[in-house]
Protein backbone atom coordinates (compact mmCIF):
# COMPACT_ATOMS: atom_id res chain seq x y z
CA UNK A 1 0.00 0.00 0.00
CA UNK A 2 3.16 2.18 1.15
CA UNK A 3 4.94 1.88 -2.27
CA UNK A 4 1.68 2.41 -4.54
CA UNK A 5 1.15 5.91 -2.99
CA UNK A 6 4.58 6.72 -3.65
CA UNK A 7 4.53 5.29 -7.08
CA UNK A 8 1.31 8.09 -7.15
CA UNK A 9 3.06 10.52 -5.84
CA UNK A 10 6.35 10.20 -7.92
CA UNK A 11 3.70 10.22 -10.88
CA UNK A 12 2.40 13.18 -9.63
CA UNK A 13 4.96 15.46 -9.40
CA UNK A 14 6.71 13.93 -12.55
CA UNK A 15 3.38 15.07 -14.48
CA UNK A 16 3.42 18.47 -12.41
CA UNK A 17 6.94 18.54 -14.02
CA UNK A 18 6.22 17.74 -17.48
CA UNK A 19 3.20 20.54 -17.66
CA UNK A 20 6.00 23.17 -15.62
CA UNK A 21 8.42 22.55 -18.11
CA UNK A 22 5.94 22.57 -21.26
CA UNK A 23 4.77 25.61 -20.12
CA UNK A 24 7.64 27.10 -19.94
CA UNK A 25 8.56 25.93 -23.56
CA UNK A 26 5.56 27.30 -24.22
CA UNK A 27 6.24 30.45 -23.08
CA UNK A 28 9.74 30.30 -24.01
CA UNK A 29 8.81 29.67 -27.71
CA UNK A 30 6.23 33.15 -27.64
CA UNK A 31 8.80 35.36 -26.73
CA UNK A 32 11.30 34.13 -29.10
CA UNK A 33 10.70 34.70 -32.95
CA UNK A 34 13.31 35.09 -36.11
CA UNK A 35 13.83 37.83 -38.38
CA UNK A 36 15.43 35.95 -41.54
CA UNK A 37 18.35 37.54 -43.67
CA UNK A 38 16.80 40.21 -46.49
CA UNK A 39 13.75 40.67 -43.48
CA UNK A 40 13.03 43.33 -41.40
CA UNK A 41 10.53 43.29 -38.76
CA UNK A 42 8.19 46.18 -36.64
CA UNK A 43 6.84 45.41 -33.34
CA UNK A 44 2.96 46.34 -32.42
CA UNK A 45 2.82 47.05 -28.79
CA UNK A 46 -0.66 46.73 -27.71
CA UNK A 47 -0.02 49.98 -25.00
CA UNK A 48 2.29 52.04 -27.07
CA UNK A 49 1.11 51.28 -30.55
CA UNK A 50 3.87 50.11 -33.51
CA UNK A 51 7.19 50.85 -32.09
CA UNK A 52 9.47 52.94 -34.55
CA UNK A 53 12.46 51.20 -34.54
CA UNK A 54 13.04 48.12 -36.89
CA UNK A 55 14.61 44.94 -35.89
CA UNK A 56 17.20 43.42 -37.91
CA UNK A 57 18.25 39.78 -38.96
CA UNK A 58 18.39 37.44 -35.92
CA UNK A 59 16.68 35.64 -33.38
CA UNK A 60 14.72 38.47 -30.93
CA UNK A 61 12.75 38.21 -27.82
CA UNK A 62 9.26 40.22 -27.18
CA UNK A 63 6.76 40.32 -24.56
CA UNK A 64 3.81 37.50 -25.68
CA UNK A 65 -0.10 38.88 -26.03
CA UNK A 66 1.46 42.02 -25.35
CA UNK A 67 3.94 42.43 -28.67
CA UNK A 68 4.00 41.05 -31.74
CA UNK A 69 5.92 41.52 -34.70
CA UNK A 70 5.19 42.00 -38.22
CA UNK A 71 8.23 40.90 -40.50
CA UNK A 72 8.60 42.36 -44.29
CA UNK A 73 10.66 41.54 -46.90
CA UNK A 74 13.13 44.26 -48.11
CA UNK A 75 14.89 42.72 -51.18
CA UNK A 76 14.82 44.55 -53.93
CA UNK A 77 11.86 42.87 -56.30
CA UNK A 78 10.91 43.55 -59.77
CA UNK A 79 7.67 45.53 -60.38
CA UNK A 80 5.65 46.08 -63.72
CA UNK A 81 2.47 47.45 -64.58
CA UNK A 82 0.97 49.84 -67.18
CA UNK A 83 -1.03 52.64 -68.13
CA UNK A 84 -3.00 54.03 -70.65
CA UNK A 85 -2.44 57.88 -70.74
CA UNK A 86 -3.59 60.63 -72.52
CA UNK A 87 -0.89 63.30 -74.12
CA UNK A 88 -0.86 66.81 -73.98
CA UNK A 89 -2.72 66.82 -77.57
CA UNK A 90 -5.06 64.59 -76.86
CA UNK A 91 -3.67 61.26 -77.96
CA UNK A 92 -3.91 57.90 -76.05
CA UNK A 93 -0.65 56.05 -75.47
CA UNK A 94 -0.48 53.23 -73.37
CA UNK A 95 2.94 52.94 -71.43
CA UNK A 96 4.58 50.27 -69.41
CA UNK A 97 6.75 50.69 -66.24
CA UNK A 98 9.17 48.68 -64.48
CA UNK A 99 10.22 49.54 -61.05
CA UNK A 100 12.86 47.65 -59.03
CA UNK A 101 11.34 48.81 -55.58
CA UNK A 102 11.22 47.46 -51.44
CA UNK A 103 10.12 46.83 -49.07
CA UNK A 104 7.33 44.00 -49.65
CA UNK A 105 4.05 45.92 -49.09
CA UNK A 106 4.91 48.39 -51.91
CA UNK A 107 2.61 46.14 -54.35
CA UNK A 108 -0.62 47.49 -52.51
CA UNK A 109 0.87 50.90 -53.21
CA UNK A 110 2.93 51.30 -56.63
CA UNK A 111 0.00 50.28 -59.04
CA UNK A 112 -1.67 53.87 -57.79
CA UNK A 113 1.12 56.08 -57.41
CA UNK A 114 2.57 54.38 -60.36
CA UNK A 115 -0.26 55.73 -62.46
CA UNK A 116 -0.82 58.66 -60.89
CA UNK A 117 2.48 59.80 -61.64
CA UNK A 118 2.73 58.59 -65.57
CA UNK A 119 -0.34 60.19 -66.23
CA UNK A 120 0.08 63.81 -64.68
CA UNK A 121 3.71 63.25 -66.79
CA UNK A 122 2.65 62.34 -69.99
CA UNK A 123 -0.02 64.90 -70.07
CA UNK A 124 2.91 67.45 -69.99
CA UNK A 125 4.05 66.25 -73.79
CA UNK A 126 2.51 65.71 -77.35
CA UNK A 127 2.70 62.29 -78.46
CA UNK A 128 5.46 62.87 -80.98
CA UNK A 129 7.85 64.10 -77.91
CA UNK A 130 7.56 60.97 -75.70
CA UNK A 131 9.81 59.12 -78.85
CA UNK A 132 11.90 61.95 -79.81
CA UNK A 133 12.26 63.04 -75.38
CA UNK A 134 11.79 59.40 -74.71
CA UNK A 135 14.67 59.71 -72.36
CA UNK A 136 13.80 63.22 -70.75
CA UNK A 137 10.50 61.63 -70.36
CA UNK A 138 12.39 58.57 -68.31
CA UNK A 139 13.71 60.65 -66.30
CA UNK A 140 10.92 62.91 -65.33
CA UNK A 141 8.93 60.10 -64.34
CA UNK A 142 11.95 58.30 -62.19
CA UNK A 143 12.01 61.41 -60.11
CA UNK A 144 8.37 62.28 -59.98
CA UNK A 145 8.07 58.64 -58.88
CA UNK A 146 10.61 58.34 -56.31
CA UNK A 147 9.97 60.97 -54.76
CA UNK A 148 6.11 60.36 -54.53
CA UNK A 149 6.97 56.70 -53.31
CA UNK A 150 9.17 58.03 -50.11
CA UNK A 151 6.23 59.50 -48.83
CA UNK A 152 4.94 55.03 -48.33
CA UNK A 153 8.49 55.11 -47.28
CA UNK A 154 9.17 52.82 -50.42
CA UNK A 155 12.69 53.09 -51.74
CA UNK A 156 13.01 53.10 -55.23
CA UNK A 157 16.40 51.35 -57.06
CA UNK A 158 15.22 51.90 -60.83
CA UNK A 159 12.68 52.57 -62.77
CA UNK A 160 12.25 52.19 -66.61
CA UNK A 161 9.35 52.85 -69.55
CA UNK A 162 10.07 49.53 -71.35
CA UNK A 163 7.11 50.06 -73.59
CA UNK A 164 5.41 52.47 -75.47
CA UNK A 165 2.49 52.49 -77.95
CA UNK A 166 -0.03 54.52 -79.50
CA UNK A 167 -3.82 54.22 -80.76
CA UNK A 168 -4.50 53.10 -83.64
CA UNK A 169 -5.88 56.11 -85.27
CA UNK A 170 -2.24 57.82 -84.25
CA UNK A 171 -0.43 54.87 -85.48
CA UNK A 172 -2.20 55.43 -89.02
CA UNK A 173 -1.46 59.18 -89.17
CA UNK A 174 2.31 58.66 -88.58
CA UNK A 175 2.38 55.47 -91.09
CA UNK A 176 0.54 58.32 -93.63
CA UNK A 177 2.78 60.92 -92.73
CA UNK A 178 6.06 58.82 -93.12
CA UNK A 179 4.43 57.40 -96.46
CA UNK A 180 4.40 61.02 -97.36
CA UNK A 181 7.45 62.08 -96.65
CA UNK A 182 8.69 59.73 -98.40
CA UNK A 183 6.89 60.38 -101.43
CA UNK A 184 7.59 63.84 -101.12
CA UNK A 185 11.77 62.90 -101.02
CA UNK A 186 10.85 61.12 -104.05
CA UNK A 187 9.69 63.73 -106.25
CA UNK A 188 12.37 65.42 -105.49
CA UNK A 189 14.82 63.41 -106.82
CA UNK A 190 12.67 63.07 -109.79
CA UNK A 191 12.82 66.39 -110.53
CA UNK A 192 16.58 66.78 -109.10
CA UNK A 193 17.04 64.30 -112.09
CA UNK A 194 14.55 65.63 -114.63
CA UNK A 195 17.02 68.59 -114.26
CA UNK A 196 20.28 67.07 -114.22
CA UNK A 197 19.32 65.36 -117.40
CA UNK A 198 17.80 68.62 -119.35
CA UNK A 199 20.95 70.35 -118.68
CA UNK A 200 23.17 67.36 -120.02
CA UNK A 201 20.58 67.71 -123.46
CA UNK A 202 21.49 71.10 -123.25
CA UNK A 203 25.62 70.72 -122.99
CA UNK A 204 25.20 67.62 -125.90
CA UNK A 205 23.33 70.05 -128.25
CA UNK A 206 25.57 72.67 -127.65
CA UNK A 207 28.37 70.40 -128.55
CA UNK A 208 26.48 68.87 -131.85
CA UNK A 209 26.30 72.23 -133.13
CA UNK A 210 29.84 73.06 -132.31
CA UNK A 211 31.19 70.20 -133.71
CA UNK A 212 28.55 70.88 -136.70
CA UNK A 213 29.96 74.17 -137.16
CA UNK A 214 33.29 73.36 -137.16
CA UNK A 215 32.53 70.31 -139.42
CA UNK A 216 31.12 73.07 -141.66
CA UNK A 217 33.72 75.68 -141.91
CA UNK A 218 35.98 72.68 -142.70
CA UNK A 219 34.31 72.07 -145.48
CA UNK A 220 33.98 75.38 -146.77
CA UNK A 221 38.05 75.96 -145.98
CA UNK A 222 38.99 73.22 -148.04
CA UNK A 223 36.17 72.03 -149.90
CA UNK A 224 34.91 68.24 -150.60
CA UNK A 225 38.03 66.94 -149.80
CA UNK A 226 37.37 66.63 -146.14
CA UNK A 227 34.24 64.70 -147.01
CA UNK A 228 36.14 62.10 -148.99
CA UNK A 229 38.67 61.80 -146.48
CA UNK A 230 36.35 60.82 -143.73
CA UNK A 231 34.05 58.71 -145.83
CA UNK A 232 37.23 56.58 -147.22
CA UNK A 233 37.88 55.91 -143.52
CA UNK A 234 34.50 55.09 -142.82
CA UNK A 235 34.63 52.57 -145.94
CA UNK A 236 38.14 50.99 -144.39
CA UNK A 237 36.60 50.58 -140.28
CA UNK A 238 33.53 48.66 -142.13
CA UNK A 239 36.13 46.42 -144.42
CA UNK A 240 38.35 45.60 -141.30
CA UNK A 241 35.05 44.68 -139.26
CA UNK A 242 33.82 42.48 -141.88
CA UNK A 243 36.90 40.97 -142.66
CA UNK A 244 36.93 39.94 -138.63
CA UNK A 245 33.67 37.91 -139.07
CA UNK A 246 33.27 34.56 -140.57
CA UNK A 247 29.75 34.34 -141.87
CA UNK A 248 30.46 37.28 -144.01
CA UNK A 249 31.21 35.82 -147.91
CA UNK A 250 32.57 38.43 -150.57
CA UNK A 251 30.85 37.93 -154.05
CA UNK A 252 32.17 39.58 -156.93
CA UNK A 253 30.70 42.39 -159.44
CA UNK A 254 30.24 41.49 -162.95
CA UNK A 255 28.87 37.90 -164.65
CA UNK A 256 31.77 35.63 -163.28
CA UNK A 257 29.49 33.99 -160.45
CA UNK A 258 31.34 30.87 -160.27
CA UNK A 259 33.72 30.33 -157.11
CA UNK A 260 35.68 27.67 -156.30
CA UNK A 261 35.94 25.45 -159.69
CA UNK A 262 38.76 23.21 -160.85
CA UNK A 263 41.23 25.25 -162.69
CA UNK A 264 41.90 22.61 -165.21
CA UNK A 265 38.33 22.20 -165.85
CA UNK A 266 37.61 26.24 -166.29
CA UNK A 267 40.45 25.76 -168.57
CA UNK A 268 39.00 23.15 -170.71
CA UNK A 269 35.79 24.93 -170.83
Amino acid sequence: MGSSQAAVSFLTNLARAAFGLGAAASVLNASLYTVDGGQRAVLFDRFRGVIDDTIGEGTHFLVPWLQKPYIFDIRTRPHTFSSVSGTKDLQMVNLTLRVLSRPEYDEKVLPSIGNEVLKAVVAQFNADQLLTDRPHVSALVRDSLIRRAKDFNIVLDDVAITHLSYGAEFSKAVEQKQVAQQEAERSKFVVAKAEQERRAAIIRAEGESESAKLISDATAAAGMGLIELRRIEASREIAATLAKTPNVAYLPGGNNMLLGLNPTIAGGR
